[in-house]
């Protein structure tokens, strides 16, 4: 690579690395292992910087290498020997509902790998459902039911108290409004 080519990829990485830290952490409940998921992913990137940089979104690319990441490390044997039980590490920054934000992540840690990347892709970055199909390479019917699943599985841990505290953490829909959002 060029010292151009490697001063576009040194700036994009580094104004997109905290905002895929955070991605990497809502999908794996774990700074560190948010952190080695950025690398791999960074490292993707940039082996693949050439082809990348001239796409219309670099951002959604990376996302989508970021995400294959996490799903080809959960379905490695690694993850089902390696069991990492650390405490919930201090988040960065002021959180305004402290509880509720760590009962809702306690209720995201538990769902399924698929399941909880649709939710982190749908909510966290507003991602369609077509744009969450392509990026997970499934059907957009598939990304509805996940969805749908995930969410009456929230709701159900949560309960109706957190459910009420944080109302905007879990999108309540109308039976219209789910058929058309998924």
């Amino acid at each position: 690579m060029t010292g151009r080519h490697d001063d576009e990829f040194t700036e994009f990485a580094s104004t997109k690395i905290a905002t895929m830290r955070r991605v990497a952490y809502l999908l794996c409940q774990d700074w560190q292992r948010a952190d080695d998921l950025v690398q791999a992913a960074i490292t993707r990137l940039y082996v693949r910087w050439d082809r990348a940089r001239t796409l219309e979104h670099v951002d959604g690319y990376a996302r989508m290498i970021l995400v294959r990441e996490y799903l080809g490390e959960r379905r490695s044997g690694w993850a089902r020997r390696v069991a990492l039980d650390a405490a919930v590490p201090d988040t960065p920054g002021p959180v305004p509902d402290r509880d509720t934000a760590l009962d809702l992540r306690a209720a995201l840690a538990s769902l399924p790998p698929r399941q909880r990347a649709t939710v982190v892709l749908r909510y966290y970055c507003d991602l369609s459902v077509e744009q969450t199909a392509e990026l997970l390479g499934c059907s957009t019917g598939t990304i509805k039911s996940q969805t749908a699943k995930a969410i009456q599985t929230l709701r159900g841990r949560l309960g109706p108290a957190q459910a009420s505290a944080a109302p905007s953490a879990l999108p309540s829909f109308s039976r219209a409004e789910r058929r058309q959002h998924g």
